[in-house]
């Protein structure tokens, strides 16, 4: 896609990456959660780190390392490589817009947050829910290794089968 430009998240960037949330989210039901307050959910105190895809002023895609909050992947990483959880982080909210699909944007977004993850010395871990093929295969491409398999909590008790994997070694 020409044009594209991956950098920091901006908080002027808040708006367009909140629209482009719920256009994903009509798309492809993508996330399963935080679309009803797309800003706060965007901006969680848990947010470490995040970027944003643009594309001649419009944000077209998003992607945060995040906090360990409980997530079945922590503690599956954790216990497999004896790691401290303060080593280890989440890549979460990760979302491209249809129209800049198969342009690498994703990709692009993916190794801003794994360049940051080895700048920092963490290690990314994430799950990501079985019925998101396009996101299985990518993740695999980059070399993301599958730790285990859980099920993703939301909402109010609700869940969904997902793949947890880890980020490979710098």
């Amino acid at each position: 896609m020409e044009g594209l430009i991956v950098r920091p998240f901006e908080d002027a960037d808040l708006s367009g990456a909140a629209s482009a949330l719920v256009e994903v989210h009509e798309t492809d039901g993508y996330p399963v959660e935080g679309v009803s307050s797309p800003e706060r959910w965007l901006r969680s105190e848990d947010v470490m780190a995040a970027w944003v895809a643009e594309v001649r002023g419009k944000i077209v895609g998003h992607v945060a390392v995040m906090k360990p909050h409980g997530e079945d992947a922590v503690s599956m990483w954790v216990e497999k490589s004896g790691d401290d959880e303060q080593s280890v982080a989440v890549l979460a909210r990760l979302f491209v817009v249809k129209e800049a699909r198969k342009n690498a944007t994703g990709e692009k977004l993916m190794i801003a947050a794994m360049d940051h993850a080895i700048s920092q010395h963490i290690r990314l871990v994430l799950d990501v829910m079985t019925k998101d093929h396009a996101a299985i295969r990518l993740y695999e491409r980059l070399g993301w290794i599958k730790i285990g398999e859980a099920a993703h909590q939301y909402g109010d008790g609700q869940q969904i089968d997902a793949v947890c994997y880890v980020a490979p070694a710098a």
